[in-house]
């Protein structure tokens, strides 16, 4: 098969499209040929050895996919072969034209969604939802900040914001991207590029600061919003898109009287497998009501893959890039 490579870790420019030996499934995976590949921020890092995880090399990168189920593993049930399924494997794999799984891992494709769009929906949507709900707490009425909200987590956590009730704030480096993020749901907008971050955030809560804030960013702004929460707020580490791993004054948490949270959704499907089922029902649900929407910004071939990597992390993704073989 047809894959792309990662032969030792470093730039994503040395990755290589080449033949690749096919994966075979082993009792309780099944093998997908995949149709679309959803690409995530932590796809660059993985290549360059930044990630939590350090696969031998060379190893095919990516996690998110969606497909149809080519072979079952020795004892393996609960789809058939030709079945829809979109998923995403822990130990990568996804950029390639066939993938295995665990059937944990793979979900049956609504007939309302395409392959691209379940491609797109459960790694950056699945965490913004685990962030919300387990690691959040968001309650109806509360007001949630989200940074880097045109990004697919961003924008996914804009969503799952609004179904849960809270009033939303989105936080971007411009103003189409907020318009973006505002089409999508978020009530309001700040522009961190021309606004003091901490001072929008306090004027726009009359004071009192945030309840929740979701930052896949971190670095300067991660820096603001320790200083905008509100009493007993929380405050969710998703991400360092901005490149800084920050430092936390902690006194400002004993002060303001907040909490600092973690979000590492793989490892919480993991160790939280029906809690993970649970999330993806009311997830589903949202979706075939419309108020989570997967968007698609834009779709690249599987031979320009690296493309594909450096246009999110570049930061200029409004929503999700697809990558097909």
């Amino acid at each position: 098969m047809k894959a792309l490579v990662c032969e030792d870790f470093g730039p994503v420019d040395n990755l290589v499209y080449r033949e690749f030996p096919d994966p075979v499934p082993a009792e309780g995976e099944v093998l997908v040929d995949v149709d679309a590949i959803g690409v995530n921020f932590p796809d660059g890092l993985l290549v360059e050895g930044k990630y939590q995880l350090r696969p031998q090399c060379p190893f095919v990168p990516g996690s998110e996919f969606a497909g149809r189920v080519a072979a079952l593993g020795a004892g393996t049930s609960g789809f058939a072969v030709g079945d829809r399924v979109f998923g995403w494997h822990m130990g990568g794999g996804a950029y390639a034209e066939r993938v295995v799984a665990l059937t944990s891992e793979i979900h049956p494709l609504p007939a309302s969604l395409s392959v691209e769009q379940g491609a797109a929906l459960l790694c950056a949507t699945g965490t913004a939802h685990h962030a919300l709900r387990q690691r959040g707490r968001l309650q109806p009425g509360e007001t949630l900040v989200v940074l880097g909200a045109a990004g697919g987590t961003g924008i996914g956590a804009v969503q799952i914001g609004k179904a849960i009730g809270a009033h939303v704030i989105a936080v971007c480096s411009s103003d189409e991207k907020i318009e973006f993020a505002r089409s999508r749901g978020a009530d309001e907008g700040i522009n961190y590029s021309r606004e003091d971050l901490n001072q929008a955030i306090k004027a726009r809560t009359g004071g009192r600061g945030a309840d929740v804030v979701y930052d896949a960013v971190g670095g300067d702004a991660f820096d603001a919003c320790s200083r905008a929460m509100a009493w007993d707020g929380r405050l969710l580490v998703v991400g360092f898109a901005s490149g800084r791993i920050p430092k936390l004054p902690a006194n400002l948490t004993l002060v303001k009287g907040y909490s600092v949270v973690g979000v590492f959704w793989g490892e919480f499907t993991r160790r939280e497998p029906q809690v993970h089922a649970a999330n993806m029902r009311e997830l589903l649900a949202w979706v075939e009501a419309g108020k989570v929407v997967p968007v698609i910004d834009r779709e690249f071939r599987l031979a320009d893959g690296i493309q594909a990597i450096q246009y999110v992390t570049g930061r200029n993704v409004r929503g999700k890039v697809v990558v097909k073989p």
